[in-house]
């Protein structure tokens, strides 16, 4: 008998190996619904002294990684080390709505949890929607906005600061 496909998706740490793996999920999701930088090249490194393997977690689904989320301390100071921030997430098309997004803000809530974070922060474009209702039913709050923050494909959008606590 056939081993039947998992329901629900894996969520691991990644690792150098996994450079090409996040390069090509950025390729395959961007859109400006969610990014204010043009589109990169399909071989553009992912890893560098800013971007780091340790910052990254890595959704698979029947051994396929289908989306990515990274979070760091935003601010290189101890008076804020118990903050942490979400500066990526990826989620492929054919698999939204199969609570890959929600299974990694889950996973990287408990890992800076772990850290020793008692808060979590990130920016989304106003006019992104499904990520904002995403945030949402994960607890995310507004913060605060700064309106007409970027001149996107001739249309200003705004930037949305969203965060919870990490109880």
């Amino acid at each position: 008998m056939a081993a039947m496909p998992s329901t629900d998706p894996i969520i691991r740490p990644a690792v150098e190996q996994d450079e090409q793996t996040i390069r090509a999920l950025d390729h395959a999701v961007w859109s400006p619904l969610s990014e204010v930088a043009p589109k990169g090249p399909a071989d553009a490194p992912v890893f560098d002294q800013q971007h780091r393997p340790e910052q990254y977690l890595l959704a698979e689904l029947d051994g396929e990684p289908v989306g990515y989320i990274r979070q760091l301390r935003e601010i290189p100071l101890e008076s804020n080390a118990h903050v942490r921030q979400i500066q990526g997430l990826a989620v492929l098309p054919k698999v939204r709505g199969r609570g890959v997004g929600d299974a990694l803000i889950t996973a990287v809530c408990a890992a800076a949890r772990a850290e020793g974070a008692r808060r979590i922060t990130l920016r989304v474009l106003g006019h992104n929607a499904p990520a904002r209702r995403l945030y949402e039913r994960n607890g995310f709050q507004v913060l605060g906005v700064l309106p007409e923050h970027f001149l996107l494909e001739g249309s200003y959008v705004d930037d949305v600061w969203m965060g919870r606590a990490l109880d």
